[in-house]
Parts: C-alpha cells; structure tokens; sequence
C-alpha cells in the first residue's frame, strides 16, 4: 500500500498542475496564451481585468488584482495579495512586494518607471490627505527610475490637477516614511525610516536624512545635505548643509557627505570657509547677514568657486517672496 501511495504522488501533483493551469486560461485566454510564450506566470487565483495591458514575462501571484486601466511593463512581478487600480502605468522589471498596493480609481494618473521595487505594504498613488482637495479633480503621481520603497511607505497623488507629486531617480525611501501630496523630490536621495514629508515639500539630489524626521509643507531642503535623527524642519535646509536638534538648526557643512559625494579637498576648503564668513560674526565689525553674504559673494578666491556660488544661491532663494527662510543657526562670534 505504501509502496503505492509513493508511485501516486507524483501522479496526483501532476494532475493538480494541469487542471490548475487550464483553470487560469479560461479565468483570462488572452492573457494566458500571451504570456505562455515568454515565461509568464499568472496564478490562477490572481483577477485580471479584461482591458488591462499587460507586459512579456510578468509574474502575477496568488490573490493578486489589476485592474482595468492598468499597464505593466515587461518583467513585472507582482508577489501575492498585490494590488494595481486606476490609471497606473508601471515600467519594466518593477516588482510589487506582498500586501502593496499602487494606484486608485481616482481621475488623473500615475507613471512608475523600470526597475522600481514597491515594498511590502506599501500605498502608492492613493488619493491626498489635503483637506482642500476636491472630489473629482485630476492627481498625478510621477516616479522616475530605479527607486526602492520599502515597507508601509505611503506615497500620495497630488492635490489638484495642476500639480503632481514627482520622485526622481535611484532614491532609497526605507520603511514606514510618508510622501505627502505634490512634493518634488530629486535622484540619489536617501530616508531613513519614518522620515515624514509634508505637502509640497521640494528635496533636491543626494540628500540624507536620519530617522524620525519631519519636514514642514512648502520647506526646501537643497543637495547634499544632512537632516540628523529626530529633527523638526519647520525652514529650509539649503545647500551643502547639515541640520539637527529638535527643532532643527544649522549646524555647518556636511562635510562626511561632501567627501563621500566626490567633492575636493579644495571645494571643501572653500565652502567652510565661506560658511564661517557667512555666519561666524566677528565682533570688531559686526555686519548684517545680507552684507556678509555680499562680501562672500564678491570675494575674489571664493567668487569663483561654482560650489560656493550655488550655496549662497541656495541661502538667497530661501528668502524669496512665498518661501520659509533657512533655519536657525547660532549666531557665532569669531576673536
């Protein structure tokens, strides 16, 4: 009897096997016999809407839903209990991780590049928490190339139809942060879990932020900068810089940044130097923060240096009309 049981196993198995792939073609033909040729794999238990388009060797697993306005790139894995509604459009090679779920029925759409993996439990594209937004009103997510979002981030859509929430490409935005509706982020950038970005929020390339930070809506934060854990950044963050405490405040130049980024010794060398002119006040003649920025501005060695030029660009455009201003430094007094 034993003996038995061992030669039908295998048997069983295989009928299982057939019947289950029979199943899944006539649940979506078109899909199914598509795909068949490329090595895709469509679990049968995975609700594929009629009109969706889908891609060459994409893997959908079990319990997985498209929906009718979906397209998918080739490549795409869709691991079990993922979920794509709305208008979404997903590049190649992107991968959906268990529990996450890109898009909703909502007008407007979003665009996700290649090479993009969404974390598990992810929420991505779903409708702005902005009490001004109307319903009906076009939103728009926009999500560049080569991003990994990890677990339990929410990302939203912008708030009106003529905005839309950006990220760039090659950002590492680890677990349970939050992108809030049309902010504008850059490439490179790495936050730490759960950074928290307020609507409108613009972040520019290679910034790093520590754990548990906040950024207040409309706030600027520039490149290469550096948000310490804990922080609340309620001005901007300009160029270059690094900022920590409570209720953040400059704290100098991100120097370890700076140096991993490729900067030179002698760009360095300039930026602190400018840095202490700017906001280190000598007492024998003490001058408004406008004039030192001038002075700088005008030195002959530092003029000249682009790096610096873009961080007193930086400062001034925090100050422009409609903006936050930068946040609060100590007013350091020199020998």
């Amino acid at each position: 009897m034993n003996s038995l049981l061992k030669i039908r196993r295998p048997f069983c198995s295989f009928v299982v096997t057939v019947s289950l792939r029979r199943f899944s073609s006539t649940l979506n033909p078109h899909v199914f016999e598509e795909k068949r040729e490329a090595s895709s794999f469509i679990h049968p238990t995975a609700v594929i809407h009629q009109n969706a388009v889908i891609g060459q060797g994409v893997s959908v697993g079990s319990f997985c839903t498209i929906g009718s306005s979906a397209k998918l790139g080739n490549g795409c894995q869709m691991y079990p209990a993922s979920h794509i509604f709305g208008n979404t459009e997903l590049g190649d090679h992107c991968v959906l991780m268990t529990g996450a779920v890109v898009g909703d029925d909502l007008p407007g759409g979003i665009v996700i590049g290649c090479n993009n993996i969404i974390g598990h439990h992810a929420v991505v594209g779903v409708k702005c928490q902005d009490m001004k937004y109307k319903s009906g009103d076009e939103c728009f997510l926009d999500i560049g190339d080569n991003n990994e979002i990890r677990e339990h981030t929410s990302i939203h859509r912008s708030s009106k139809s003529s905005d839309r929430t950006v990220i760039g490409d090659n950002n590492l935005i680890m677990g349970s942060c939050h992108i809030a509706h049309d902010c504008k982020i850059g490439n490179n950038n790495i936050f730490a879990n759960n950074t928290l970005l307020a609507g409108h929020v613009m972040v520019e390339d290679y910034v790093h932020t520590a754990g548990a930070i906040v950024v207040h809506q409309f706030c600027h934060v520039g490149s290469f900068s550096f948000i310490g854990g804990g922080a609340v950044v309620s001005q901007d963050v300009p160029k270059y810089m690094m900022v920590s405490g409570e209720r953040a405040e400059l704290r100098g130049l991100n120097l370890e940044g700076l140096r991993r980024r490729g900067f030179t010794v002698t760009e360095i060398r300039s930026l602190r130097t400018a840095y202490q002119k700017i906001f280190m006040r000598v007492s024998a003649n003490p001058m408004g923060f406008e004039d030192r920025l001038d002075k700088v501005e005008q030195d002959e060695e530092l003029g000249l240096v682009p790096a610096v030029s873009s961080m007193i660009q930086s400062i001034r455009g925090s100050f422009a009309e409609n903006r936050r201003g930068i946040c609060k430094f100590r007013q350091w007094t020199g020998s």
